[in-house]
């Protein structure tokens, strides 16, 4: 019997990415819009008559006052941690806007505070919009990674530098590539979603090199440029490459293995076969310049699924009601936080780190930028802004 019943959703944040959810919230079939959240007063106000549901000014006075079953989390970064940790307390299901947290320690806090509420409330739900996940490249790159069509791999490149903002862009908002308003520059706003893509393709490494340039390019002080060298378990290398300055941008992942090499890049799929293993062919061949002979050939993609955050959603809510899988568990959100903070800390004190990393020692160096900041930002600017101008390509 199919399960008719609704959830009731509510949001907290209705910014820019908080005022997509809106977008297509009101036409799914199993959400019941119940109540919006900010902390500016009209723009509640004038949501919540646009769609029928009630306005509040505070997460704790909605969670108080209606009788919401879900929220949807899209504020400020580190407002994640509190607002997540009181919708558990309270056994309200979660769906987490990017990132999970702004470092590793309040990443932790989440998942426990998750695990302890799943104790009184089994069925508790808790999810991160990695909607990336979803884009029918990226599952097709998962689906020949995860199949070991390219064997034993040994190297992963990734240069993502499309992601070009402006001096006004960061000027537009008080909180904006602050350490005390957003925790950091582009690994922590743009970049969770590449980093969360990196880990799910590839996991975790063991050892990370950071190198990243601190309001190189613009006047805010945070980083805007950052290249990152990864070394994995199995003896893979990982190179992760961004910047919000260049502009035309790159969005290039090239993986190789001994079996070939895949490439992304321009809308389109690549895959450069050997007929034999390079690793076996390297170490049998009596050619001291021998080559393989390598089958290129375009990947078909089906790229009409519906993909994006309205299929995160959806996915997140059929948990709710009926139990099934999430596109992205909220736990698994630490890793790409992890892969941020060790960026990060290894650029701090110039040394390449272990992962696991010391994350009380990233935690004190994030609270000294802080504590010491001297930055003075300039007026917030009002802008020309398209949501959908911010996604990744």
């Amino acid at each position: 019997m199919t399960n008719n019943k609704k959830l009731k959703v509510g949001i907290v944040g209705l910014g820019n990415i908080g005022r997509h959810h809106l977008s297509y919230l009101p036409d799914m079939d199993r959400v019941e819009l119940v109540a919006v959240c900010d902390s500016v007063t009209e723009r509640a106000d004038e949501y919540a008559a646009k769609l029928g549901a009630v306005a509040y000014y505070s997460p704790d006075d909605m969670f108080a006052k209606s009788d919401l079953e879900a929220v949807i989390v899209a504020v400020p970064h580190y407002d994640h941690v509190t607002i997540a940790i009181e919708a558990f307390r309270r056994g309200i299901h979660v769906l987490c806007e990017k990132p999970l947290a702004v470092h590793v320690n309040d990443a932790k806090k989440v998942i426990a505070a998750y695990e302890a509420a799943k104790e009184q409330h089994p069925q508790l739900v808790f999810g991160m919009m990695f909607n990336e996940r979803t884009f029918p490249f990226h599952r097709k790159i998962k689906e020949i990674v995860a199949g070991g069509e390219l064997g034993q791999l040994v190297r992963a490149t990734w240069i993502n530098t499309k992601w070009f903002r402006t001096q006004a862009y960061y000027d537009s908002g008080s909180w904006r590539a602050t350490w005390s308003g957003e925790g950091g520059g582009i690994l922590t706003n743009q970049c969770p979603h590449n980093l969360d893509m990196y880990q799910w393709l590839f996991g975790l490494p063991e050892r990370i090199s950071g190198h990243a340039h601190i309001g190189k390019y613009h006047d805010i002080e945070v980083e805007d440029e950052v290249t990152a060298y990864f070394e994995h378990e199995n003896g893979m290398v990982g190179h992760f490459i961004v910047t919000t300055a260049e502009s035309p941008g790159t969005n290039r992942l090239e993986i190789v293995g001994e079996h070939g090499k895949l490439v992304y890049e321009d809308g389109k799929l690549t895959l450069h076969k050997n007929t034999v293993s390079m690793l076996q062919f390297s170490r049998e061949t009596t050619e001291a310049w021998g080559h393989m002979e390598t089958e290129v050939s375009e990947v078909a993609v089906d790229t009409t699924v519906p993909s994006g955050h309205a299929v995160v959603t959806a996915e997140f809510v059929k948990a709710a009601l009926d139990g099934s899988e999430l596109i992205a568990h909220g736990k698994e959100g630490i890793n790409s936080v992890i892969l941020a903070n060790g960026i990060m800390l290894s650029s701090f004190i110039g040394q390449t780190i272990d992962v696991p990393f010391d994350y009380d020692a990233y935690q004190r160096e994030l609270e000294e930028r802080i504590r010491t900041s001297k930055f003075v930002k300039a007026p917030v600017q009002q802008v020309k802004s398209d949501i959908e101008g911010s996604f990744s390509k």
